[in-house]
């Protein structure tokens, strides 16, 4: 756009600019200025006229108009506008869909017109000066938003407000359809074990250090103290959780599980105390039970609680503290008879040091802890687990259950298993489809990264620090000798680090009691 400078110019009589100023940031000038260009050192490189300006800056506004036209046809949220009157300026194609008012009958007219003044977060953004983020809205029944709201500045002034709607309908469908599915489980689980005597049934395995979590969890389930169940994601904490609640006086009303970590923080609230009719715009006729409700009597289990929003952590220690809450919109205190047990597989003494969890909730649910052991920790008990699952899927599937080879058994005893059961089920799951047209699982039909993270390999001897003859051999019985090879199905290697033992010492003891 700039032109070279001649001595023709009447240089006294025009502005001097820097030439990497933007277009939209040039000074306003007087009809009919021209201006020069100026460089980093301050010599002087070209100059604009006045025409040459107003055809460029008219060229940019059409340019910058299709992209605004673009981006509110083609994005998947609903966007709204108006200038600082509130008087509509934008309403995109999404907007159209969601309050099923057509772009021509809203456009240009002052949105208070079709909403109330006091429901329009974007009316209050530009009140207050300040932005709302991942506000919980519901436009009409059934239909749920997430609502971001900022005032426009221009020049440091505000002339209007913008409001971006994500409809997030499918999430809160879904998650109200899990709630009432782990209700309706839970209820005829209840109607077919009948006065079954309450276990731990589900949890298998009998290392040393999960017995020791069993026995404190029976311990506990009797009374209703808070108990905070930590461990690696995938060691089975929810079954924790079910077993202390089944094992205590409230296993005839309701378990209900939710997971912090896969709620919006806007809908935390209402999800846990749920809401009246009219608590918000759009509010279901006759408000929503919240999870509290739904475990009125019974426990409710509060996994990955270390992702709870600091603000609603303020707000469960208040309930845990008066024993009643209040919905959302509501006026009347209910009463609290619900169990609370959390569960977390993050460091919650250093978040709380880090100002990330509260420290008075903190204690407040952690009057007992469980800590279930990952199964590198318990690596006996794989066995048991593999024989669980293999018969698990193989009646999922309508299939015999195929036998593991020694080796992958080996393995198996050998791998660190970084997912804990839910990895080792989720392998036993594919070794059952793939294993499908065979009557014996090897080390094949394992996942190509499966001995990545081995740590020895198959060939490779078990280390010498495994109990000597000395330490150990005399409390081995036969009987131990046999269940443990039956577990490893012959792999004498496994079975010797099931008995923490040597082969060595497990060849001689097979030799004594002549077990071939």
């Amino acid at each position: 756009m700039a032109k070279p400078l001649t001595e023709r110019l009447p240089i006294n009589e025009m502005k001097i600019v820097s030439e990497d100023l933007h277009i939209l940031d040039l000074p306003m000038l007087e009809l009919g200025q021209d201006f020069l260009l100026e460089n980093a050192e301050g010599n002087l490189v070209g100059w604009v006229s006045m025409d040459d300006f107003v055809l460029k800056l008219f060229q940019y506004t059409k340019e910058l108009s299709a992209v605004y036209d673009t981006l509110l046809t083609n994005v998947e949220d609903a966007i709204a506008i108006t200038d600082i009157n509130g008087n509509v300026t934008a309403w995109n194609r999404k907007s159209e869909e969601m309050y099923r008012l057509k772009k021509e009958e809203i456009i240009g007219q002052p949105i208070t017109n079709f909403f109330e003044k006091e429901a329009l977060i974007l009316l209050s953004t530009m009140q207050t000066q300040l932005g709302v983020n991942q506000h919980y809205n519901q436009p009409r029944p059934n239909v749920h938003v997430l609502i971001n709201s900022a005032p426009i500045y221009v020049n440091n002034k505000i002339i209007g407000g913008l409001s971006i709607e994500r409809d997030i309908t499918d999430m809160v469908k879904l998650n109200e359809h899990l709630s009432e599915t782990t209700a309706y489980l839970h209820d005829l689980e209840q109607n077919v074990n009948g006065d079954a005597e309450p276990s731990f049934q589900k949890i298998k395995g009998r290392s040393t250090k999960l017995q020791e979590a069993i026995t404190l969890a029976k311990k506990v389930a009797s009374t209703d103290a808070p108990v905070l169940i930590t461990g690696e994601s995938g060691v089975g904490k929810e079954l924790f959780a079910e077993g202390i609640h089944q094992a205590s006086k409230r296993n005839k009303k309701p378990f209900i599980a939710i997971n912090c970590g896969a709620i919006p923080n806007a809908l935390f609230e209402s999800e846990l105390f749920g809401y009246e009719q009219g608590a918000f715009t759009g509010a279901a006729r006759g408000g929503k039970k919240g999870k509290f409700d739904l475990a009125k009597g019974g426990t409710l289990f509060l996994d990955e609680v270390g992702e709870m929003p600091l603000e609603l952590q303020v707000k469960l220690l208040r309930v845990l503290q008066e024993k009643q809450y209040y919905r959302v919109g509501g006026t009347e205190s209910i009463p609290f008879d619900v169990r609370i047990i959390t569960a977390t597989n993050r460091d919650i003494e250093q978040m709380v040091l880090d100002g990330r969890f509260r420290e008075d909730l903190y204690y407040r649910l952690n009057v007992i802890a469980i800590h279930v052991p990952p199964l590198r920790e318990r690596i006996e008990d794989v066995p048991a687990l593999v024989q669980l699952f293999l018969k698990e899927f193989s009646f999922k599937y309508s299939t015999p259950a195929p036998h593991i080879d020694s080796e992958v058994m080996y393995a198996f005893m050998q791998h660190r298993w970084k997912g804990n059961i839910r990895q080792l089920r989720n392998i036993i799951e594919r070794l059952v489809i793939l294993g499908s047209d065979t009557d014996t699982i090897n080390a094949k039909h394992l996942p190509p990264n499966f001995f990545e993270s081995q740590q020895t390999k198959l060939t490779e001897p078990l280390g010498e620090s495994t109990p000597t003859i000395e330490d150990t051999s005399h409390s081995i019985n036969k009987e131990q000798i046999v269940s443990a090879l039956d577990k490893t199905y012959g792999n004498r290697s496994a079975a010797a680090k099931i008995l923490g033992i040597s082969r060595a010492t497990l060849y001689n003891k097979m030799k004594k009691y002549k077990l071939n």
